[in-house]
């Protein structure tokens, strides 16, 4: 890594002043892990919770009388000036501080919307850690962040970030990545014949049938795509719905920042070995799965208790067109498929917090993003109704009726991004907190007239002004 090398180019500021909306526990890991890296301070954090906010603080050794709890814009900046841990309620209160970058990470889309908007018009780099905001505004936020010569940047140390700098990394190595994104997977026990995986957030074990079992030895060359088939079939069960929650809005942000795409059918989640990985996941013409090249994928690891589970990891499977260049990584470690087309590269962890540190140092000095260079509104999350909602009912309020995991109430998955309006698919993360406008049946594709347009929304107005500047005349009116 070549970051340290950079940073000591730059001499002003000395110190990276950040400020951070959300103390939950992705946030509390970015104000402790702060402590022990040096030109960065985290020098305020707001959130809702007083108490979780302070608490971040003294998780990360600050004195009892070093942390300042503050109600207004004179008192949280006289407790800046005096170097104090600014903690405060009003996330619009960090906005005129003399911060260099604001870091949101609330999982609320219509905060992270707001902080990354006022951070932006306060002449604040933005590091987003917020995926719900992300799928649905980061392309404009971005835009704007670009227009003010600011720095909007997906962070480090969650899955989609890290995901578009191997993507860049490999592409500029001269590579193809014809497929890639993050690893979920699932506990294999020979002994047993079954296989144990987390489903729901519970742990879901089931027995393989002895004429299945076949399936899940390693795979034979040239039989790629009829163990992947038959794995498909024995492992339906775990998947009833093959995006949904994290994985979809993990891999949108990395589809509208790397341009890979879903393959024609959508995501595989084929499962796999790691070393299986470049037989299954390459084209069909060299004996994968894909129908298409540049596609993005979830895989679910077969692995065994003594084996690394790569949960929380990202991967890419690349091919070269030069055929001595191939060799030479294989030679060197790459592991490839049967016919040495397509090889594997694959980070088995993100470090959540821990690695945000550095997106917002590299913000801060550097003025470059750890993200994508480029964001576009390729696609959206969409979503269908599972059961039958009543008008009025409030969405995201109750635990289960917003997929932050899995939601027992939507099933969702990527689409082609397209202007909202009358009668078309609104954005998933657009229904948190809004109250539905009309009766919505069980499997009815939620559109943009199903909801009440919250007043003075800033992801509402984001969106609007996204589609505007994306697809033109194309746009749709919200009523």
């Amino acid at each position: 890594m070549i970051y340290q090398h950079l940073f000591d180019r730059v001499k002003e500021p000395q110190i990276v002043r950040a400020a951070l909306v959300g103390a939950g526990d992705f946030g509390t890991t970015i104000v402790t892990e702060s402590a022990y890296i040096d030109r960065l301070e985290i020098s305020a954090v707001a959130d809702i919770d007083l108490a979780a906010a302070v608490s971040a603080y003294r998780k990360a050794g600050r004195a009892e009388e070093d942390i300042v709890v503050c109600e207004s814009h004179t008192s949280a900046r006289q407790a800046f000036e005096a170097g104090k841990a600014v903690v405060v309620q009003d996330a619009s209160l960090l906005m005129e501080l003399p911060v260099d970058v604001i870091t949101s990470a609330t999982r609320v889309p219509e905060v992270g919307a707001r902080c990354a908007y006022e951070a932006i018009q306060h002449g604040k780099h933005v590091v987003l850690v917020d995926k719900e905001t992300d799928s649905v505004v980061a392309p404009i936020l971005k835009h704007l962040a670009d227009q003010a010569g600011l720095v909007f940047t997906t962070d480090d140390g969650d899955e989609p970030g890290l995901l578009m700098g191997l993507v860049s990394w490999a592409r500029t190595l001269g590579m193809e990545v014809l497929c890639g994104g993050n690893i979920d997977h699932c506990l294999y026990d020979p002994a047993s014949a079954t296989v144990t995986k987390n489903v729901e957030g519970a742990p879901m074990t089931f027995y393989i049938a002895p004429e299945d079992r076949w399936a899940l030895e390693p795979i034979p060359g040239g039989e790629a795509q009829r163990y992947a088939s038959a794995r498909s079939r024995i492992f339906a069960a775990l998947t009833p719905y093959k995006e949904t929650g994290d994985p979809v809005a993990h891999m949108s942000l990395a589809v509208n920042g790397t341009g890979l795409m879903p393959d024609i059918s959508g995501v595989h989640r084929p499962v796999a070995r790691f070393v299986e990985l470049p037989e299954i996941l390459c084209p069909m013409e060299d004996g994968g799965i894909l129908e298409g090249r540049g596609v993005i994928e979830q895989p679910i690891i077969l692995r065994t208790a003594d084996q690394p589970h790569g949960g929380g990891g990202i991967f890419i499977v690349v091919t070269h067109k030069d055929e001595t260049s191939r060799a030479k990584m294989i030679q060197k470690g790459l592991h490839a498929n049967k016919k040495k087309t397509a090889m594997l590269m694959f980070r088995p962890y993100h470090l959540c917090g821990a690695e945000t540190a550095m997106s917002i140092l590299c913000a801060g000095l550097l003025r470059v993003p750890t993200g994508s260079s480029t964001i576009l509104p390729r696609v959206d999350i969409i979503a269908w109704a599972m059961r039958d909602f009543k008008k009025g009912e409030t969405i995201g309020v109750q635990e289960s009726t917003l997929a932050f995991g899995f939601s027992r109430d939507f099933r969702t998955v990527m689409a082609p991004a397209q202007p909202i309006g009358e009668g078309k698919p609104l954005p998933y993360f657009m229904l948190y907190g809004n109250r539905l406008a009309k009766d919505i049946p069980a499997g009815a594709l939620i559109t943009c007239d199903m909801v009440e347009r919250p007043q003075d929304s800033i992801l509402w107005m984001l969106r609007e002004l996204q589609d505007a500047h994306f697809f033109g005349e194309q746009r749709g009116a919200v009523s």
